[in-house]
C-alpha cells in the first residue's frame, strides 16, 4: 500500500507542479514583478523535484519497507506543501510573513532525504 500510495501522490503532485509551472510562465509572467516570479519559480522547481522523489519513495518502499521509507514520503509531501506552498502564496500575495514558515518545509525536505538514505542503508528493516 505505501509504495502505490507514494507513487500515486508523486504522480499527482508532478501533474500539479507542471500545471503551476505553466501557470507561472504564462499567466503570471505579465502580472508579477520579476522578483515575485522568481520566488514562484523556486517553489515550482522544488515542487517538481520532490514529486519525482516521491516516485523514488514508492520504489524504495518495495525494496526497503519500513518506517524510514514511509517517513521519507510523508516528509516530502509535507515539505512540498509547506515549502513550495508558502513560496507560491508569498509570490501571489506579497505577504512576507509567509516566508517565516518556508524553512520548516525546507527542513522537512532535508530530513526526508536523510530518512530515504537511512532506509537504503538499513536495507530490509521492517518498521
Amino acid at each position: 500500500m505505501s509504495a502505490r500510495f507514494f507513487a500515486i501522490v508523486g504522480a499527482l503532485l508532478a501533474f500539479i507542479g507542471v500545471a503551476a509551472g505553466a501557470f507561472g510562465a504564462h499567466a503570471l509572467k505579465t502580472r508579477l514583478a520579476s522578483d515575485a516570479l522568481a520566488v514562484f519559480e523556486v517553489g515550482v522547481r522544488y515542487h517538481l523535484l520532490h514529486a519525482i522523489a516521491l516516485l523514488a519513495v514508492g520504489w524504495a518502499n518495495t525494496q526497503w519497507p519500513g518506517r524510514a521509507a514511509r517517513l521519507s514520503g510523508w516528509l516530502f509531501i509535507a515539505g512540498i506543501t509547506i515549502f513550495s506552498g508558502s513560496l507560491y502564496l508569498l509570490a501571489l500575495t506579497g505577504q512576507r510573513a509567509l516566508g517565516a514558515i518556508t524553512p520548516v518545509g525546507g527542513v522537512c525536505l532535508l530530513v526526508g532525504w536523510l530518512a530515504l538514505a537511512w532506509a537504503a542503508w538499513r536495507g530490509a528493516t521492517r518498521g
